[in-house]
This record gives C-alpha cells, sequence and structure tokens, in this order.
C-alpha cells in the first residue's frame, strides 16, 4: 500500500458525492443527490449534464470504455464494454451522451430468464441505478467506467437480481415511514442497511489448478481428511501469514480506491480460511459493493499466486463459508429503528419494529429459508459450523425477557444495564450488551441490529436481503393497520400498540429460541413447534409455487407471478445443472486419476509381495508377514473393485437425469440419488487416497491444500 492515508484515497475509483460536486451545475448536482438519497425521480433533460461530466472524470482516470454493471440471473455481474470512442465528421473524438447514461440494450436471450425471454425475443434493457455509484474497474492496462443498473425484459419483467431489491426497499420504506407516523415522527425516508461479513479461503493457485474439480465446480468431491484441520482450534483470529497479509493489503488498498469500507479481517474458524467484513451501507449499495468486493479478492489473490474459494463447502469435515448479513433500518435522521437505547422498555418504536420482525420472519420461515438454497448451502446448513435449514429467531435473554413482558400485556419499567466485572482492577470495566451473541442462530439480534448467519458465501444476497425486507414490510403494515384501526376506535396510542404487539409476539412465540441450533434436540422441538426443515434446495424453492407466497409478493408489487415463476424454474435448472457437473467431474477424476493410481499402486504391491514370496527361504520371512503385505493387497483390490461398482451406479444415476422432464422432479433426483451415489464413489476413493502410495497418488490432498501458505 501507498502511504495514502485511507481517507485519502477512499473512493477515489467513484463518482462520490465531492466528485458530482465539482463536476456537474449546482442545480444538477441538487437534482442527482436528491435522487441518491429519497428516490426523486431525475429529469431526462439532465442526463446530457450528468454524463458529460462522468465523462470527463473517467477519462482522468485513464478509462477508455464504460459499460452497464449488472446482476442477471447468474449468480454473479455481467458487463459488456463500448469505447467512449465516436465520429463526428469523419474525426476521432471521445463521446458519452445522456442515453448512453441511462440505459443500454444487452441480449436478453442468452441470460437465464425462465421462459420470459425466449431466442426469438432477444431485447432487454439496463437501466443506470443512480442510488449506487458510478465506479472505475481497473485490471492490467485496462479502465472501465462501471455504471451499476437494473435489466429488465422488453415487457418489463425483472431479469435481474436488484431489480426485485430496489422494489423490495420502496415497500419497506413506505411501511415504515407509515409506522414511524404513529409515534409522532415525520422523516423523508426509511433504508434497509447492510453490513456483510464474506468468509473466503486462500489456496495456493498451482495446487488449485491441478486439481479439476476445484477449477470447474470450486469445491473438492473427493478427498481424505488431512491429519491436521481444525482440531487445535489455532486458526480462528491466529496470526495471518506473511504472505496472507501482503494480500490483504493489496486487497484493502483496491477496495478503499472504490469506496468499500473494508473494516475487519481476520482468520477464519478452518485452516485458509479468512473473513472480511465491511461497515454498513444502504442494501442496495452493500449489495453491489459485496459483488465488487468477490471480484476484488478473486483478482488480488491471483495477482499473489493464490486462488480465493467463496464456495459454501468447498473441503469436507472442515467449516465452509457463510455470508453474514447484518441488517437493520434507518430512517432520513440518522436514527437505527432497531437500537434499543438505554432502555428498550420505554422505547416502543424499537419494540414495534422488533415485534414486526417476529411476526414477519415467523409467517414466512419458509421463505427466508428459500433464499439460501443453493447447492453449497445444502452442504454447509447444519453441518455444525452454520445454522441448520430450520429459520428461528434469538433475541437474547434481555430483549427475550422484555418481548416476554409484552405478551403479558405490560411494557416494563426501566432496568439498568451493568458493566461485567472482570476481577482485573487497572483495566476498565466491560459495558454489558443488552444481548448475548448466539453463532448458532440463523436470525439473531445483536445488539442494534439482526444478523442473518445462514447466506452462503458465493451468493449474491440481493435475493435473501429482498425476502427479509419484504416480510418485515408486510407485517410493519399489518401491524400500523391493526393500532389505526383500535385508534379510529377511540382506545389510547400507548393501549392500542400495546394489544396489537401483545397478539403478534404470541402468535410469533415459535419462532423464537435461545438455545444451540445446532443440537439435534433443537430439530424435534422446531418440528413440535411447526417450523419447517427444508433441507435440500429443490424441496425449500418449491414453496415458490404455493399461493400464500405468490400472494405476497404479488400483494407488493415486488414481484410478478410470472417473474416468481421464472426464478424458479430458473434456480431448480440451475441446481441440477451445477450438480451434474460435479457428478461428472467426480467420474472424470476417479477413472482419470484415483482408479490409474491405485491400480498402480495395486501392482507395486503385489509385485512386492511376489518378490517377497521369492526370497521366502533365503531370508526367512514369516508367513505371518507375509499374511499382513497379502492383506494390504487385498485390501486395495477390494476398494478398486468397490470404486468400479460405486462408480456405475454414479452413472446410472445419472443416466436417468435425462430421462426427468419436470423441473422438479430433475432437481429433486440430483439432491437424493445423484449426490448419494457421489458420496458413494467418494467414500471410495477417499478411502484409497488414504492407502495408496503418495507418489503414485495424481491428486493434491487436502494438506497440501490447506498447509501450504507460511
Amino acid at each position: 500500500m501507498s502511504l495514502e492515508t485511507v481517507s485519502e484515497k477512499f473512493g477515489e475509483l467513484t463518482f462520490n458525492d465531492e466528485v458530482m460536486r465539482e463536476k456537474l451545475p449546482k442545480s444538477v448536482y441538487k437534482q442527482l443527490r436528491a435522487t441518491i438519497y429519497s428516490g426523486q425521480p431525475l429529469d431526462r433533460r439532465v442526463a446530457d449534464t450528468i454524463a458529460h461530466g462522468i465523462k470527463e472524470w473517467a477519462m482522468e482516470h485513464g478509462a477508455t470504455h464504460y459499460c452497464h454493471w449488472f446482476q442477471p440471473l447468474t449468480g454473479s455481474t455481467a458487463e459488456k464494454h463500448d469505447a467512449f470512442l465516436d465520429f463526428e465528421d469523419g474525426v476521432a473524438m471521445e463521446r458519452f451522451t445522456g442515453n448512453q447514461l441511462v440505459q443500454g440494450e444487452p441480449d436478453a436471450s442468452s441470460f437465464p430468464s425462465g421462459g420470459i425471454r425466449s431466442t426469438f425475443e432477444a431485447r432487454g434493457y439496463t437501466a443506470w441505478d443512480p442510488s449506487s455509484p458510478i465506479f472505475i474497474l481497473k485490471s492490467g492496462k485496462a479502465s472501465i467506467m462501471a455504471i451499476p443498473s437494473i435489466f429488465v425484459s422488453y415487457t418489463g419483467e425483472a431479469l435481474d437480481a436488484k431489480t426485485p431489491l430496489l422494489r423490495s426497499m420502496r415497500v419497506i420504506n413506505e411501511a415504515c415511514k407509515e409506522a414511524l407516523a404513529l409515534f409522532g415522527r415525520e422523516v423523508e425516508w426509511v433504508k434497509p442497511t447492510l453490513g456483510c461479513e464474506q468468509e473466503y479461503f486462500l489456496i495456493p493457485k498451482d495446487y488449485y489448478d491441478s486439481r479439476i474439480d476445484l477449477r470447474l465446480t470450486d469445491r473438492t468431491v473427493l478427498g481424505a481428511p488431512s491429519p491436521k484441520d481444525q482440531q487445535l482450534h489455532d486458526h480462528y483470529f491466529g496470526q495471518v501469514p506473511y504472505p496472507v497479509r501482503d494480500f490483504m493489503e493489496d486487497m484493502d488498498d483496491e477496495l478503499y480506491r472504490l469506496g468499500i469500507p473494508a473494516k475487519t479481517r481476520h482468520n477464519e474458524v478452518a485452516p485458509s480460511q479468512y473473513e472480511i467484513a465491511c461497515i454498513y451501507q444502504f442494501t442496495n449499495k452493500a449489495v453491489d459493493q459485496n459483488q465488487l468486493l468477490m471480484q476484488v479478492v478473486e483478482e488480488t489473490a491471483r495477482e499473489h499466486g493464490l486462488e480465493a474459494i467463496f464456495h459454501e463447502k468447498p473441503f469436507a469435515g472442515i467449516n465452509g463459508s457463510g455470508k453474514h448479513n447484518n441488517w437493520s433500518l434507518q430512517d432520513s435522521e440518522g436514527n437505527n429503528l432497531l437500537e434499543p437505547t438505554d432502555n428498550p422498555r420505554e422505547n416502543l418504536p424499537f419494540l414495534f419494529f422488533v415485534t414486526a420482525v417476529m411476526q414477519g420472519v415467523h409467517r414466512y420461515e419458509a421463505l427466508i429459508r428459500s433464499s439460501v438454497a443453493t447447492i453449497g448451502n445444502d452442504h454447509r446448513l447444519g453441518a455444525n459450523e452454520a445454522p441448520p435449514a430450520i429459520v428461528s429467531v434469538f433475541l437474547g435473554k434481555d430483549i427475550n425477557d422484555i418481548i416476554d413482558e409484552v405478551a403479558e400485556g405490560k411494557f416494563g419499567a426501566h432496568k439498568e444495564q451493568g458493566d461485567i466485572d472482570h476481577g482485573v482492577d487497572e483495566i476498565f470495566d466491560i459495558e454489558k450488551d443488552n444481548t448475548d451473541r448466539n453463532r448458532t442462530s440463523p436470525f439473531a439480534f445483536t445488539g442494534n441490529k439482526f444478523e442473518f448467519r445462514a447466506v452462503g458465501g458465493s451468493q449474491n444476497v440481493s435475493l435473501p436481503q429482498t425476502f427479509i425486507n419484504l416480510v418485515v414490510a408486510d407485517a410493519v403494515q399489518e401491524l400500523v393497520g391493526e393500532v389505526k384501526g383500535r385508534l379510529d376506535k377511540g382506545l389510547g396510542m400507548e393501549k392500542a400498540l400495546l394489544e396489537v404487539m401483545q397478539k403478534s409476539v404470541k402468535d410469533s412465540t415459535n419462532i423464537r429460541f435461545l438455545g444451540d441450533n445446532y443440537s439435534e434436540e433443537w430439530v424435534h422441538e422446531a418440528e413440535k413447534r411447526g417450523l419447517s426443515n427444508n433441507r435440500k434446495t429443490p424441496e425449500a424453492l418449491k414453496i415458490w409455487e404455493d399461493d400464500k407466497y405468490v400472494n405476497l409478493f404479488t400483494k407488493h408489487k415486488v414481484l410478478s407471478k410470472e417473474e416468481l415463476h421464472a426464478r424458479y424454474h430458473i434456480e431448480l435448472e440451475n441446481y441440477a445443472t451445477k450438480l451434474q457437473i460435479e457428478a461428472n467431474t467426480l467420474v472424470r477424476m476417479v477413472e482419470t486419476s484415483v482408479l490409474p493410481a491405485a491400480l498402480d499402486y495395486q501392482r507395486e504391491a503385489a509385485s512386492a509381495l511376489k518378490a517377497a514370496y521369492d526370497l521366502k527361504e533365503n531370508v526367512g520371512i514369516s508367513a505371518d508377514d507375509l499374511g499382513e503385505q497379502g492383506e494390504l493387497v487385498k485390501s486395495v483390490v477390494g476398494l478398486v473393485a468397490s470404486q468400479r461398482k460405486s462408480l456405475a451406479s454414479l452413472k446410472g444415476a445419472l443416466e436417468k437425469v435425462q430421462s426427468l422432464e419436470d423441473p422438479y422432479e430433475h432437481a429433486s433426483h440430483c439432491a437424493h440419488e445423484v449426490s448419494d451415489a457421489m458420496l458413494a464413489v467418494r467414500e471410495v476413493a477417499d478411502q484409497l487416497e488414504a492407502v495408496v502410495d503418495e507418489s503414485c497418488w495424481r491428486i493434491p490432498n487436502y494438506t497440501d491444500l490447506l498447509h501450504s501458505i507460511s
């Protein structure tokens, strides 16, 4: 990193507020700022003026091209580079117009659309999202001006992840403003905020490139455990290895220049696993920045001879990677609506919004679970490192006690929050938070926000945040209506509020859980409570076809029935396709690497055994010794036979996939039969790895992959 301070370099590659003030006329600057912060429509007549200012700034940073940077339904980002080059009277010049800024026209037929678009209906549009800053992408010699955008079809359907998110932000804004008005607070806007904690692995690039499974699927489809993984708990918060520190310095430098507020970095639980956490932003901006962060991490890692892996479970037997999403609500006056303050018992707006969160999550817990349904999360959720596929809410003892008081029909008296006396006189007492932390809970209140811990490490966080915004907004809207109904009947505000909240918290009692979500006891308890436990992705997604959820989306105009249906089919197809790629990769590795290595070793072991028999009389080898060597050869022969048998079963399961036309049956077959057959193949392959001579084994092992950075 250079000697510049973080504050000096922060956001220098973004068209931020300071640059806007410098490059735009004052009246245009005010209009654009009002659009960014208040959502006011931008007069299209000023687009040319804005575009000129943006072009001048971008060219000062060496940009030669621009692109509309959007998030199609592939799970990643997309961009098409256009040069600023234009001609006037045959003379080359740089030009960037308002129309080019405001919208683009990428081919919509080649992106997943779930049937909304077909090959002969290719027109789609990208449209600039002014609320997320334009930035410069620098890579090698290239400097590209990227314009964060939405992506819709010719007939207006959302073909991306961001459009529904922005719609959900509109809904929660309207609902929360109405709620605050009940408490005598008129605000200009309410926006959800998000801070992401991103986990990832770093692997030496030469080892990564030597494994076809990592290159094609980002996870190891086979691999025996290393003798040492995370048993000693010595990696978590341990000293960051020097090569990784250098990588992190360069990563942070790039993130700061892009205006991404990277705050915390540390070793995670598993060997070679790390985490980076960012300060919260408005949700749509945080989503864009998390997508960009993953790109920066990957590119910076390669510059350091490393490969970054975001997959939820790249290595069996050790912790996988999540993306803990810290979600809250902020109003235009800078207030966090989920801040308990010093006296949460008398903070009625806080209690109201906590009540709404619990009601929304309880009523639509299966929908919240479906938002994190991915092929990677199927391996991670409930694997003693992440919450199970059961959604519950953790409030912490103190807030839970307050909610219990509300359920009893009263607002409790103020109680002082004490300090923690650690018994060391010369050290300050520790200020005690109003909640403990529950790392096993999928949706935990952590002081002034809710942490959704079930999101997968490779996921685009738009979908889970869209769903959370929607279910909370729906609950807020309903509760406000019930309070207003009681006020119209002459009840006082506090009495009306208490009645509505009392009923709501009683109804949502089953979603509250303070214990260990990893325990088997909780699985049984959750079943008694009527909570869903959709373990596999296809069954989690199936609810998107239910009228209950379709009506929720259409009621609030976040997704139409057609848009939701399209996403259902896209996600099922993505899941089945990715799992088949994994299965075929496993077949390839077993046939071209595992079995040849095992047969090589089998020949060597058999040859050594024969030689020992030939020398038996001359050197005095005992029959028992020969018997032990014979058992080794017999073991390898047996494992090779088992490997061939398990491989045949996997191929049979893959062949059956082709006969299944129904998308759900197709994905479900992959989730169960193909996945189970893969596990059987892997079990034998891993046993072979444990006995075959390392000189014969053709694949970098877990020790190579996880313990080579120092």
